[in-house]
Parts: structure tokens; C-alpha cells; sequence
């Protein structure tokens, strides 16, 4: 079971982890593991990642407030249907059916056997290569904001975000490179990342909220503990990353990413840590 402290620490990992292009799962299973703490568990995971998607939902609340109310009003007034936020509010929901779609059907894969370490390892440098590519192609053409979104473009971020159902892949880092590889500069990359996180995030933090107490989930105190410090954390990480993309390269990100999976894969190797359990091998 996850105690206070153990709570504590993984809500900070969590909202320092959840923004960045370094995937917050994967550091929520090998942090744990290199620490000999229990997995926290997929349940875990997901309500504290409602702790981040509440920044992302104060951080761009007027964005999202003017979609919502232009999306709504354009089911009835035609003249509207054009307008940039009536075709973002459909962009996010079409952007959202892969993962939902995908995460239902291979929900008892995602949540044991893709929690391997040897898996979280191969993605974290594969993922890490591709974003690498992503970034380096996009510094070499002209990139296009994100008023440029077009619906097909949609699909395919939404694609690249069911991509993060396997921990390592990072859901902003997989979407960012999608935006990158379609030709969008790296601030309409991750904006819309960011939007597009939002109803996924909320409905599978939701349905897990049922089985806090159940098993092997955390308990209630630990668990809301580390939302609210992934709140917390997670909004000056917004903050921080939306500033820093606008004059630098993901590069720190794709090194850190590479140098990380290859540590995983060898302690896995060495046997001093166990692929497919939580704590760390004697």
C-alpha cells in the first residue's frame, strides 16, 4: 500500500513528469522500483493525473471556456461552424476517439503486462529518437501555428496520443512529435497536446476513482495527497515548458529520455531490478 510520504514524492513526480515529454508513467514505475516501494499501480497513476489535468484545465481556462461555448452555440447557429473554436472543440473530440476506443479494448494489457521495465526502457529511448527526428524536421521547414489544424491533422495527433497507453511513450511526447512530423511549430504542438489530454485524462481518472480501496489500489489520504501536489507542480510545469519550447530544442528532453531507458534496461539485465514487479530484486 502507498503510505503518506510514498504519496507525497510520487505527486511530485507525477506533476513534474506529466508535462514534459518524458512520460510520467514510466517514471511512476521505475522510480518506485529503484526505491524497493511497491508499484503504485495503474488506478494510482490515473487520479493523480487528475491532479495535473485540473492545471491544464485553470491554466487554459479561457481557451477552453470560448471552445466549449462555440462549440456548443455552433450545433445551432451554422454561421458558427467555421469559427477557429468550433472546429477545435471537434478536433478534440475526434482527436480523443483512438484512445478511447483502444484503451478500453486492451485496458487488462495496459495496465499489467505493459508495465514490463524492459518495455518502459525500449520506449523511453525509441519514443525518444522519434521526438529527436520530430524536433530536428521541423526546425528545417516553416512551421505552422495552430489555427492551421485541420481535421485529418486531428486524427493523427489522436493517434500518437493512444501511443502513450504503453508507459515510456510519454502523452505529451507523443503527440508533440506528431504536431512536429505534420509541419506545426513546437508552442502549437504542445498547446494542443495539452487540450487534447484533457477529456482522456478526466474520464480514465474518473473510472478509477471507483477502485481506490479495492485490492491492491492506494488508499484515499496517500492518493489525494499526491493530486494535489501534482496539481501544484503540474501548473508551474505548464508554465515553465510552454516558456521554454518557444526559444529551445526538445534535445535536453531526448537525452534524458535515451539515458534513462538505457539505465532500466541494464539494471534489468544485471538483475538488480525485477522487469515485471515493482520492488527492487535483493
Amino acid at each position: 500500500m502507498i503510505d503518506w510520504f510514498h504519496g507525497a514524492v510520487l505527486g511530485l513526480i507525477q506533476g513534474l513528469t506529466e508535462f514534459l515529454p518524458i512520460s510520467s508513467s514510466a517514471h511512476l514505475r521505475v522510480f518506485p522500483a529503484l526505491l524497493k516501494w511497491e508499484d503504485p499501480g495503474a488506478a494510482f497513476t490515473a487520479v493523480t493525473q487528475l491532479g495535473t489535468e485540473t492545471a491544464v484545465l485553470i491554466y487554459f481556462r479561457r481557451d477552453i471556456a470560448s471552445i466549449v461555448k462555440t462549440w456548443t452555440l455552433s450545433l445551432f447557429r451554422p454561421a458558427l461552424r467555421s469559427h477557429q473554436d468550433a472546429r477545435m472543440g471537434w478536433f478534440v473530440i475526434v482527436g480523443t476517439l483512438p484512445i478511447g476506443i483502444l484503451g478500453k479494448l486492451f485496458q487488462d494489457t495496459i495496465e499489467h503486462d505493459l508495465r514490463d521495465l524492459r518495455i518502459i526502457g525500449a520506449t523511453l529511448i525509441l519514443f525518444g529518437v522519434i521526438l529527436a527526428v520530430a524536433d530536428r524536421t521541423r526546425a528545417i521547414r516553416h512551421a505552422k501555428p495552430i489555427t492551421d489544424l485541420t481535421l485529418p491533422h486531428a486524427a493523427g495527433y489522436g493517434m500518437a496520443q493512444a501511443l502513450a497507453l504503453i508507459p515510456g511513450v510519454s502523452r505529451s511526447g507523443g503527440t508533440i512529435s506528431a504536431g512536429l512530423l505534420l509541419g506545426y511549430s513546437r508552442e502549437a504542438a504542445a498547446r494542443y497536446s495539452f487540450l487534447l489530454a484533457i477529456p482522456a485524462v478526466l474520464a480514465s481518472g474518473v473510472l478509477e476513482l471507483f477502485k481506490i480501496g479495492e485490492g491492491p489500489a492506494p488508499d484515499w489520504g496517500p492518493t489525494i495527497l499526491a493530486t494535489v501536489i501534482a496539481f501544484a507542480v503540474g501548473y508551474a510545469a505548464i508554465s515553465w515548458f510552454l516558456k521554454y519550447i518557444s526559444n529551445n530544442s526538445f534535445t535536453p528532453f531526448v537525452i534524458y529520455r535515451i539515458a534513462l531507458g538505457i539505465l532500466i534496461i541494464v539494471l534489468v539485465a544485471a538483475g538488480v531490478l525485477e522487469p515485471d514487479a515493482g520492488v527492487v530484486a535483493e
